[in-house]
């Protein structure tokens, strides 16, 4: 039994008994999934760098790939320069460049990599004088940086045409236009304001469930340029009752990670694939189930991955856009990286009440791969904070 002191709720410092069984790490590979299964990955910071956070990143270039090629060891897909990489909240589209640019190069070097990078308009900040053309171009500009690597798009959401349009025909002029000139299907990712508040009314409606009218819509005229869609609405039903009328051939991706477990075993009338942030922080319970899965134990798949969902939800409540610090910390806990410091700045957008009760439900999960260690981290934080 491993013990710590970790603050309650009511601010009294409560020991805590580890009881949770470290997963095994095994190796994977994604042929035995049942599912296409992505994992947002986080980027690693250089806490060395000279450098004022909030302005300019810094990262840890050898640790970053290095948690690359272990999601790729457990059979998992990299979703490349996304909003787990802090994309638009520290990492700038200069900095995503690089870092996709590496990432391909680490791609390379393997033949059972599976990777894709988010392509926006990131480096157009939104304004009056920005148009709908300059958006076009804007997204040209990215897609075209990483088709010229030779990766897959994933489209990402785009904060200034989110204030520029005004109808949903504005929508589709844009991504018809888009999805009109790529090389291969690219993924869509259609992030709700939880995760992105300038990301209200996208499509130009006012509701989840017109705008969804409005996306499926675009997917129909463009469908063979669509792989899937990714949605991170928070929500089962709105995602399964996008997923039914989706055209044949054309995938859901889950981005829901309050719910996803039910999402990817799905129902009669099918399922989700994945896109998930969270898998970053529980790569190893997610790449067990999924490979339960494929061996037809759904029950196997539920024990193993049911239990990280109320962790899941912690680390994604509201405000949402503060998840990456939850994904950061596991990393951190787990021995992955050396120091729990974020580009950004963004390890302060949590506090310790939250990050105590996020151990406590990461030992329940099982996700803390070596309890001792993550004590001795926990206590380091705690320290910071003036608990000794």
């Amino acid at each position: 039994m491993t013990d710590i002191a970790l603050p309650s709720p009511d601010g009294r410092l409560v020991t805590y008994t580890l009881t949770g069984a470290p997963l095994p790490l095994e190796t994977h590979t994604a042929a035995e999934f049942p599912r296409v299964a992505f994992a947002a990955a986080h980027v690693v910071a250089d806490p060395l760098a000279d450098v004022d956070p909030w302005l300019t990143p810094a990262i840890d270039w050898e640790r970053t790939l290095a948690f690359r090629h272990r999601l790729w060891d457990l059979g998992l897909g990299v979703a490349e320069a996304m909003d787990t990489a802090q994309r638009g909240m520290g990492l700038g589209w200069a900095e995503a460049q690089e870092l996709i640019r590496r990432a391909q190069a680490e791609a390379r070097t393997r033949p059972d990599a599976l990777i894709a990078y988010g392509a926006g308009t990131d480096h157009l900040a939104a304004g009056p004088e920005v148009t709908i053309d300059r958006i076009i171009a804007a997204y040209e500009e990215q897609v075209g940086f990483v088709e010229g690597e030779g990766g897959q798009v994933i489209l990402m959401a785009s904060r200034a045409l989110a204030a520029a349009a005004t109808s949903p025909d504005d929508y589709a002029k844009v991504y018809g236009r888009i999805l009109g000139q790529v090389k291969q299907p690219v993924v869509l990712h259609w992030l709700g304001e939880m995760f992105d508040p300038a990301l209200l009314g996208y499509w130009g409606k006012g509701t989840h469930e017109e705008a969804m009218d409005v996306c499926l819509d675009v997917i129909a005229a463009n469908a063979d340029k669509v792989d899937g869609i990714k949605i991170s609405l928070l929500s089962a039903e709105k995602e399964i009752a996008m997923r039914r009328r989706l055209p044949d051939g054309v995938k859901m991706y889950t981005g829901d990670d309050f719910n996803y477990a039910e999402l990817i075993a799905g129902d009669a009338q099918g399922y989700s694939h994945a896109l998930l942030g969270i898998f970053d922080a529980i790569a190893p319970a997610a790449s067990a189930a999924l490979a339960a899965l494929g061996r037809g134990s759904s029950n196997e798949f539920f024990e193993l991955l049911e239990p990280t969902v109320p962790l899941s939800r912690h680390i994604f409540k509201a405000p949402t856009r503060f998840y990456k610090t939850g994904v950061v910390f596991l990393a951190y806990l787990n021995g992955l990286q050396e120091h729990f410091t974020m580009i950004g700045g963004q390890q302060s957008t949590r506090s310790l009440q939250h990050l105590a009760e996020l151990f406590r439900l990461a030992d329940k999960a099982r996700v803390l791969a070596d309890p001792a260690l993550a004590v001795e981290r926990m206590k380091r934080v705690l320290a910071v904070h003036g608990i000794a």
